[in-house]
């Protein structure tokens, strides 16, 4: 019976984040999906030697565009960070709004 109650509270516990989710009106397949996009791009700037990875924030909405903002030590970085975003399967559009450091 402990070990019953045990798993429910810890299975509650775990799918809080998850309701959360859902809460916020959109479904929470979308909500995945959306940060699924979001992960892979930054992934593709950690792996990639021209983007920095930390100073560039990524965002993605339920129509997968993607959002990019922070800053670049360049232009040529700024449009390579979109160009690699553009390349994410599941990304539909990309706005960058990376600002270049002068």
């Amino acid at each position: 019976m402990k070990t019953n109650f045990k798993s429910l509270v810890l299975i509650s516990a775990l799918l809080m984040p998850v309701a959360a989710f859902a809460a916020d009106g959109d479904p929470i397949e979308t909500k995945l999906s959306d940060s699924v996009v979001t992960t892979k791009v930054k992934a593709a700037f950690a792996k990639d030697k021209l983007v920095s990875a930390t100073d560039i924030k990524v965002e993605t909405d339920s129509a997968g565009l993607v959002q990019l903002s922070g800053t670049a030590k360049s232009k040529k970085e700024s449009d390579h960070a979109a160009k690699l975003a553009k390349s994410i399967k599941g990304v539909t559009a990309v706005k960058n709004d990376i600002v270049v450091a002068e």
